[in-house]
């Protein structure tokens, strides 16, 4: 059973479509689990498309139990390596946009300096 507030907690619960993305498990898999009672769900929908919400605490220990640990530590693994990397790259795209400022600004003071 979900702790209490638990699913109003940020980060604590996920879409099926999440669920797939960061721990490559499918939806039948997540039926499977609701199923057999060791999940819990919630129906959603976003512009009439149906979602399955469930909590990413239940989903994680179904997953070691059903697939092993060894495999829940290596998507999660994966996952947060993405994560970091699509930061890292967002980060140099904002240094690169924040020194092309500079080199302008500088450019306009040197220019007004001079006269």
């Amino acid at each position: 059973m979900a702790q209490h507030g638990e699913w109003n907690s940020k980060g604590a619960t996920l879409s099926d479509e999440t669920a797939h993305k960061e721990y490559g498990v499918s939806r039948e898999f997540i039926v499977a689990g609701i199923n057999s009672g060791q999940l819990e769900y919630r129906e959603g929908a976003v512009w009439g498309n149906p979602y399955l919400r469930i909590l990413r605490s239940q989903l994680e220990k179904y997953i070691a139990e059903q697939l092993g640990m060894n495999y829940l530590i290596s998507r999660k693994s994966q996952t947060e390596l993405l994560k970091i990397k699509k930061e890292i790259a967002d980060t140099k795209k904002k240094l690169t946009e924040l020194e092309a400022r500079k080199a302008e600004i500088e450019k306009l003071e040197r220019s007004n300096n001079s006269t």
